[in-house]
C-alpha cells in the first residue's frame, strides 16, 4: 500500500525529510508494510529545483494542486517562519490531509487552533520535530508515559545556546567568540536572537506543557531570560557548586493545577544527567509518579535528525 506525500519547501529540513523516505524506504517497507511516495515538492527556488537531490518533476510552485490532489493524504510544512506557513498549515487540515511540521514557533503560538481544526476535519497535525529534533519525547510523552502522572520537564532544548556555553566553559572562550564559532559550524543562524534569548526555547517549552499537563500557556507568558549577559565568570562560579551552567527550560505541575515554567541559565547538579549534555546536544528530563524519571538526549537540530523525526511522524500516520 503506498502512501503519498507532499513536501512543502526543500531547505535543509525538507531535504533531510526527502533522504530519509527515500533511502531507507526498503527498510520503512520491511518494517511497516507502507510504502510512502513523495508525489510533489512545493519549491520556488531555481537552485534548488536543479541541484538534482530529488528529481525536477516532483517540483511545483503551484500550492493549489497539492491541495486538490485527492491522492496525496499527508503534507509536510517545512518553509518555516510564520506565513505562509500558517495559512497552507490550516488550508491543508481543512481539505482532509494530514499535516506534520518541525515548525515550532508557529504550533507553540497557534496550539489550540490547529488541534482544534484537525479535530474538526478527521486528521491529525504532527509535530515530534518541533522540539529535541531526532528525540522522540512527544511520542514518549504521548505514548510511552501515557500511564503516568507527569509532574515536572526540564529540558536543554537549544543545542546553539548549549554550544556556546559548552565551548566558554571548557575552552575558556568569551562569549562572542563562541557565538562566531557556533555561526562558522552552522550551529546559529547570523541572526541568533531567537536562539539566545530564549526564544526558541520558550516555544519549545510550551509544546512540552501542552503534551505534559494538558494546558497551554503562550510563549510570551514564560519567564525568559537568554544567555547573552553569561561570562565566564558565572561558569567558573558554577564548576566551584559542583554544577553546570545551562539555559533551562523547566516546567512543573503544582497542586493547585498551575504551572510554573522558565526558560533562563540555570546551575544544574553534576549528579544530574543534563550536566552531561555537551555542545550541539540536547537532553530532556521527564519526572512522573509511576516512571519515576525519564531522561532522553541526541542531536537537536540538522538537516538528518530533524528529517529523521518528521520522517516518523509521516510514516505514523501512513
Amino acid at each position: 500500500m503506498t502512501t503519498k506525500v507532499a513536501l512543502l519547501g526543500f531547505g535543509i529540513v525538507g531535504k533531510g525529510t526527502y533522504r530519509a523516505l527515500t533511502q531507507n524506504a526498503a527498510e520503512i517497507e520491511r518494517k511497516t508494510g507502507k510504502r510512502i511516495e513523495v508525489a510533489r515538492i512545493l519549491e520556488k527556488n531555481p537552485a534548488v529545483i536543479e541541484s538534482g537531490l530529488a528529481p525536477k518533476e516532483l517540483f511545483t510552485q503551484d500550492f493549489e494542486s497539492i491541495l486538490a490532489d485527492p491522492e496525496i493524504k499527508i503534507v509536510a510544512e517545512i518553509i518555516g517562519g510564520t506565513e505562509p506557513a500558517t495559512t497552507f498549515m490550516l488550508r491543508a487540515l481543512k481539505a482532509g490531509k494530514h499535516v506534520v511540521t518541525p515548525n515550532k514557533a508557529v504550533i507553540a503560538a497557534n496550539y489550540d487552533m490547529f488541534r482544534r481544526t484537525a479535530a474538526e476535519n478527521g486528521v491529525q497535525i504532527r509535530y515530534e520535530a518541533s522540539v529535541g529534533g531526532a528525540i522522540p519525547v512527544i511520542e514518549t510523552i504521548r505514548k510511552s508515559l501515557v500511564a503516568n502522572r507527569i509532574t515536572k520537564i526540564q529540558g536543554i532544548v537549544n543545542g546553539t545556546t548549549n554550544y556556546i556555553l559548552t565551548k566558554m566553559e571548557e575552552e575558556g572562550l568569551p562569549y562572542e567568540t563562541a557565538l562566531k564559532q557556533a555561526q562558522a559550524n552552522g550551529f546559529a543562524e547570523q541572526d541568533p536572537t531567537a536562539d539566545v534569548e530564549g526564544i526558541d526555547s520558550a516555544n519549545k517549552l510550551s509544546i512540552l506543557i501542552a503534551e505534559c499537563f494538558g494546558v497551554y500557556i503562550h510563549p510570551r507568558d514564560i519567564d525568559r531570560t537568554g544567555i547573552t549577559q553569561i561570562t565566564r565568570d558565572d561558569l567558573r562560579l558554577a564548576t566551584q557548586h559542583s554544577c553546570k551552567l545551562k539555559l533551562l527550560a523547566s516546567a512543573e505541575f503544582k497542586e493547585d493545577g498551575s504551572v510554573e515554567a522558565f526558560v533562563r541559565p540555570t546551575e544544574v547538579s553534576s549528579e544530574s544527567p543534563l550536566a552531561a549534555v555537551r555542545n550541539e546536544f540536547n537532553g530532556i528530563l521527564i519526572s512522573c509518579n509511576m516512571a519515576d524519571k525519564i531522561f532522553l538526549s541526541g542531536r537537536g537540530a540538522g538537516m538528518d535528525p530533524t528529517g529523521s523525526a518528521m520522517a516518523a511522524d509521516i510514516i505514523s500516520l501512513a
